[in-house]
Order: structure tokens, then sequence, then C-alpha cells
């Protein structure tokens, strides 16, 4: 314990529950029993009895978090069949690793359908061929269409129709292609538990905007795709994120903080390089706790600040609680929501309105940003220079790093970064508290 301790600190006690439900879905991707698809559905495969999708993003990252060395062979498997270095780390992460046959886990298991995830990462929409090229399987494309500006209810309408149109085609070919039967009544469940899980992770979001932060970014980062990008036992996730949700809220109102000699609070754009999350942990030798980003509290929505001055989700557009569910595209469309441009972290407009990462940092009270250049991925850098901007325009100091790719290891000079850290946090009057 720090001589300049302030604040209690404790682990986190649902965490190993945490740890417990992802190994659950790590081990579910090799079941010989599920037809593996990858891509991102929205959560509809849960509804079929026997389909599991595996995301890329948390896939790939989980690659390189648990071994460079693994990491390293699965993207020169990629490289040497001509995927380049600028393609996102982790599909060259999790092609490689299709290309060698075996993963982390075991042997590797070939996808029986692709539905790459939209949005303006335009590396997403590609992210289907390696799959279908190395085995003939379906692909579906899950549009998100979106446009710039404010918003046009009749323009909504089309690109609405558009997308239940696509959403509906999905699930009939899947029924009709695999021989499985969509539970309907099971996906409206899913659709109310996975509206009370964001209401549990928007609460801690708000919670984090408390001096000192019960939990950093760190922490959030072992429970943020349960539910989204990881889909195990929609039960299981609730109560998850409920013991979640009750433990931040309980450290909160008794000052039990992530960083006990918390006195700078810094807010990010997009996530870390996963093989070198120790830079957390480096900076609380300042005293300073990350609260993380837009992309990490993507599960809570977007915070923002109400005109009573109270805090909670963004309006999604969604259509009101109660409408009725009666027919198949009834729930489609209810899913969809009557906004085309739904809310969501990869909206053009979050990108582009200048305000946004602004109100961000404001409402979690943060003094500084740090913002990552990564070389690959349109997504992981889209208007990361003028997010700077904008921030040090409202009174934050920004540092940026570069790097190749959360998923991707190799540009990253890790004692550059550190020395980086050490010059940024002195050129603030702030030197290490312990060393």
């Amino acid at each position: 314990m720090s001589k300049e301790q302030i604040w209690e600190t404790r682990p986190l006690e649902c965490w190993a529950k945490a740890k417990e439900l992802r190994a659950k879905w790590q081990a579910s991707q090799g079941s010989a029993e599920k037809t593996v698809g990858q891509g991102n559905t929205d959560g509809w495969h849960e509804a079929f009895p026997a389909v599991t999708v595996v995301e890329d993003n948390p896939a790939g990252s989980m690659i390189q978090n648990k071994s460079s060395p693994f990491a390293r062979k699965c993207r020169l498997a990629s490289e040497i069949r001509g995927w380049g270095r600028e393609l996102c780390g982790y599909v060259n992460n999790l092609w490689g690793s299709q290309f060698l046959g075996y993963d982390l886990d075991g042997t590797f298991p070939n996808r029986k359908f692709v539905v790459p995830m939209p949005c303006q990462c335009d590396q997403h929409g590609k992210r289907g061929q390696q799959c279908r090229d190395l085995e003939p399987v379906p692909q579906w494309m899950a549009d998100r269409i979106t446009y710039f500006g404010e918003r046009d209810e009749e323009r909504d309408v089309a690109l609405t129709e558009h997308k239940v149109y696509a959403n509906l085609r999905i699930l009939n070919d899947m029924e009709r292609i695999f021989g499985q039967k969509l539970d309907d009544e099971k996906m409206i469940q899913l659709m109310n538990t996975s509206d009370m899980i964001r209401k549990y992770a928007m609460d801690i979001t708000i919670f984090m905007t408390y001096k000192p932060s019960p939990i950093s970014v760190k922490d959030l980062y072992s429970f943020y795709t349960i539910g989204s990008l990881t889909k195990v036992d929609p039960e299981e996730t609730l109560a998850l994120w409920k013991s979640f949700r009750d433990e931040v809220e309980w450290r909160a109102k008794n000052q039990i903080a992530a960083v006990g000699t918390e006195r700078y609070r810094w807010i990010e754009a997009h996530p870390p390089s996963w093989h070198f999350l120790k830079y957390y942990r480096y900076m609380e030798k300042y005293g300073a706790v990350c609260l993380g980003s837009q992309y990490s509290h993507i599960m809570g929505g977007n915070i923002e600040r109400k005109p009573d001055g109270s805090l909670g989700d963004r309006d999604r557009g969604l259509y009101p609680p109660g409408t009725p569910m009666v027919t198949r595209e009834d729930i489609v469309r209810v899913k969809q929501g009557p906004d085309a441009r739904k809310q969501d972290s990869f909206k053009a407009d979050e990108y582009m309105q200048r305000d946004r990462i602004v109100k961000f940092a404001e409402i979690m009270q943060a003094d500084g940003a740090i913002l990552a250049i990564w070389r690959a991925g349109v997504g992981c850098t889209l208007t990361r220079k003028e997010q700077a901007m904008y921030l040090k325009d409202a009174g934050l100091n920004v540092m940026h790093y570069e790097g190749s790719q959360p998923g991707d290891r190799t540009d990253l000079d890790e004692t550059r970064f550190l020395d980086q850290l050490d010059a940024w946090m002195e050129s603030q009057g702030l030197n290490k508290l312990e060393d």
C-alpha cells in the first residue's frame, strides 16, 4: 500500500464469475453439436437450437492477449497468403489461426456460415471472404446503413424497411439451409434480457463518474463483451451484470476505489494493444485512473446529461415498451427500432460530431485523454486527430501514441510508449507516487 493512498481498494468479487462465463463461451466455439458461424448477428442466433457464432473482434483480441508468439505465428500465416499488415490485427490473427488449422484451445472450428459485422470500419465487410474462400459457405450481410446530418423520418422509413427485410431473409435462409427452426418466443425473451443488461451497464457507467472511480476500464474490459459480442446463457449473463452493477454501486457509495491514490482521470477513444494492458497499471503509479471510452462503455449505450441534470442513456429511437410482437416481422421490426440510425458507437455521427467525445470527457470528469493512432483498420483511427483538437479546445491534455492495431503488437514500441507517458505526466506537474 502506498503511503499516499487516500481510499480503500479491493478486488472485484464478481470477477471470478466473469472469467467462468468467458471460458464457457470459449469452450462452446469448438462444440461438435453446434453449427459454428462467424460475424455479428445482433444476438438472433441464440434463438436457434444449435447455432453458435464467433465474433472476430473478441476472438482475435484474445489471441493477442493470451499469447503474443501464437498471434505472430497467425499473422505470418495470413501475410504469406497475401493479406497485408494494413489489415486489422484481429482479422489476421483469426484468419491465420484458420490457415494453421488450430487455435489456442485446439482444432480450429471451421465456419459453416458468415455474417460480417457492418460498420464504418471498411474491413468488417471483407471478413467473411476468407471463410468462403476456404470452404464454400453461405454469407449474408447484416446491413447497418447510416447517414450524416439531422434525422430524416422519410429516409428512416426506407432504410428501416431495407434492414427489416435483410434480417428476415437471413433468418428464413438459416431455417431452410440448416434445417433449424428459430424460436420466436425465445428471441423476444432475449430482447428483454438484452434491454435489462443495457440498463445495468449504463448504471455502471454512471457510477464510474464518481470520485474516486469504483472501477477502471481495465476492470470493465473483463465484462464488456459478455452478453454482446460473446454470447453465453442469457440468464447467467443477466445475473452477472446485475451482480456487477450492485457491486460497483456499493463501491461507489462507500468510496472503494479502483486506484487508491486517484488524483488524475483520463479517457481513451478505442481499446489499447491487448498484449500491453499493464500500461494501465503503470499509469496508476501516478495516481491516474482510466475511465475508458465510448467504445468500452458500448454495453450501456451513450451516456448523456438530461435537461434536469441527471445522467442516462441517449434515446435510441426504440419502439415504446409493450409494442405488440405477434409475427416474426413484428419482432425484427421492434428489435431494429424506428430510427434507421439506431444508436451505435460506430454510427458516422458519433465520430463526426465534435462535441460527442468532449461531452463524454466532461461527464466522466476527465483531466486528459490518451488517443492511439493505429496503422491498420480505418475504424480504429477515424477522426482521431480531430477528436484531439476538440478535447484540447475544451481544456483537456491529450497525448497520442502509435502502433499497428489493438490485435497486433508489431509496431508498438513499448519502451518509447512508457517514456511518452512519463514525459506527458511530468509536463502536467505530476511525478510518480511509487516506483
